[in-house]
This record gives structure tokens, C-alpha cells and sequence, in this order.
């Protein structure tokens, strides 16, 4: 029996975190929350996990930078981030993902497909 790949989505907004998270739990991931910057480099030194959601606006940590500190460490620089934001501009992805470092940037409302085949992609899954 293969273990579920560990996911933690960062979200300062309850219910954007929530819909991804069920998201990705009827899917067979083991989802774990967050809910700033701050957090998100702690957990993701704690659980090591296989694949985070970032969102790019949030209070105490921005994405940007949980993003850049989590690439940094040794721990946690193999895992990929996918960060997602509501406010994205023309010119934003490029500039969101060169600055943070991030490996993939997707608008919200999320699309569940689009997000779904990202997640397996990014984990080398099958579709």
C-alpha cells in the first residue's frame, strides 16, 4: 500500500484554504494548513512535505518570502511550491516566480482539473 503524498496549503483566507484542501483530500492527499508565511516555514521544515500551496498575499509572511525561505533550506528546497493569488496583474507570474522562486503560479478561483493535474505533475503522478 503506497503512503498519500503530503500536502500543505497556505492560506490566510479560511474558506479559499478549505475548498483546496477538500480538493486535494477527495483526491487521496494527506493535506496539512497553514495560515501565513510564518507558518508555512515552520510546517514545512516539521512535515517535509511532498508539495505546498502558497498564497502570495498573506499577513505576518508573505508569500514571496515563506517561498524564498523554504527554497533556501536544505530541508526544504526540493519541494515543490505552487503559488496561487486572487490579485494577478499582467506581467505578475513572471515577476511572482522569479522573485519567490516558486515553481508554478495559478490564479484563483482556483480550477480544480488545472490544480489537480499541476499536483500530479509536479509529484510525477499519472494522470
Amino acid at each position: 500500500m503506497r503512503m498519500a503524498k503530503k500536502i500543505l496549503v497556505v492560506d490566510d483566507n479560511e474558506k479559499n484554504r478549505k475548498l483546496l484542501c477538500i480538493i486535494l483530500k477527495k483526491s487521496g492527499y494527506e493535506v496539512h494548513e497553514a495560515v501565513n508565511g510564518d507558518e508555512a516555514i515552520r510546517f514545512s521544515r516539521e512535515l517535509v512535505p511532498d508539495l505546498i500551496f502558497l498564497d502570495y498575499r498573506m499577513p505576518v509572511v508573505n508569500g514571496i518570502a515563506a517561498s524564498r525561505a523554504i527554497k533556501a533550506h536544505a530541508t526544504t528546497s526540493h519541494i515543490p511550491i505552487l503559488m496561487v493569488t486572487a490579485s494577478a496583474m499582467e506581467g505578475d507570474r513572471e515577476m511572482i516566480i522569479s522573485q519567490s522562486g516558486c515553481d508554478e503560479f495559478h490564479t484563483k478561483p482556483i480550477d480544480q482539473e488545472e490544480i489537480l493535474a499541476a499536483v500530479r505533475r509536479r509529484l510525477g503522478e499519472r494522470p
